[in-house]
């Protein structure tokens, strides 16, 4: 089957774009790439034209999620498998004219949340890391209540394989990353948050200081997750979203082992590898399931 190979951006709905804007060069880290009415596009220091996209909104809200595939034909095919797996609103692919461009279509998964597929968009050639900055989209973390369907929904439409299990969540990945996406079970459809990948340990508490110093505390961390192996420091936006440093996340390939909820345990008292981490928050915990099923809908 085909399957898409990466996680390329997220679009945001803000109600305040130009402070919006302010927040995710000037604190979080990104840079702006292109301009449009209503709209924002911002880029990490890796070859993607975009990894966030601010959208004039009434609300804070979550819009899309944009994967790639490999090619025209890995599209196409992809199209037939998200038509054949139940999803909704699938779109004829085409030519993207949004910033980045490409070929693509958008779709609804089952639950309601809106995903594009591309290829073909825009590369930047000048790649080079930063200390401090955000390469591009590590993961995204969504909530669902029916999470085994969800799983079900993500491998045979998307190409996505099952990493590792805990009691609450389920890794899934589409490239040597451990994850790209997780499901979590919960009461309701939402978005719990999106990572950033920076360059290593040291760019992540570099991160989390400059944030600290701009009034944005640490909700959770600074730690090292179980699965994934990835370090992380998480915060919560001037939206109320979840957003996340992370680095050094587990390479894996088709030797990896998946371990269930049994292998994934902590001592009492412990969340993560390390055991030092403050959090998370009840501001994150309120925050990561705010973002709920009628807020999901195409990017205009």
């Amino acid at each position: 089957m085909a399957n898409v190979t990466a996680i390329r951006s997220i679009d945001f709905g803000v109600t305040d774009l130009k402070a919006r804007q302010k927040f995710y060069t000037e604190i979080w880290g990104l840079e702006t790439v292109a301009e449009g009415k209503g709209s924002i596009y911002l880029r990490g220091t890796g070859a993607a034209h975009h990894i966030v996209g601010l959208h004039q909104r009434a609300k804070p809200e979550m819009l899309r999620i944009d994967l790639l595939a490999a090619d025209e034909s890995a599209v196409e095919a992809i199209a037939r498998q998200v038509r054949e797996a139940g999803a909704n609103e699938v779109e004829k692919p085409s030519r993207i004219a949004e910033p980045g461009g490409g070929y693509g279509f958008a779709f609804k998964d089952p639950e309601g949340r809106t995903l594009r597929v591309l290829t073909g968009d825009q590369r930047h050639a000048d790649t080079q890391d930063h200390r401090d900055r955000p390469r591009k989209i590590s993961h995204c973390v969504l909530n669902s209540p029916d999470q085994a369907a969800a799983v079900a929904f993500y491998e045979r439409a998307l190409g996505f394989r099952v990493s590792d299990s805990t009691q609450a969540m389920t890794f899934i990945r589409c490239n040597t990353d451990h994850h790209s996406i997780a499901l979590v079970k919960a009461k309701d459809v939402s978005l719990h948050h999106v990572a950033f990948e920076m360059p290593e340990i040291e760019s992540v508490m570099r991160g989390a200081g400059r944030m600290k110093d701009n009034g944005f505390p640490i909700e959770w961390g600074v730690g090292r997750h179980g699965p994934g192996n990835n370090v992380f420091a998480y915060f919560v936006s001037p939206d109320d979203m979840v957003i996340e440093y992370t680095a050094d996340v587990e390479q894996v390939d088709e030797r990896y082992v998946t371990h269930g909820p049994e292998h994934w345990t902590w001592p009492k008292g412990r969340n993560d590898q390390w055991g030092i981490a403050y959090g998370p928050s009840e501001r994150m915990h309120h925050s990561q399931v705010r973002f709920t099923p009628e807020i999901f809908h195409p990017a205009v």
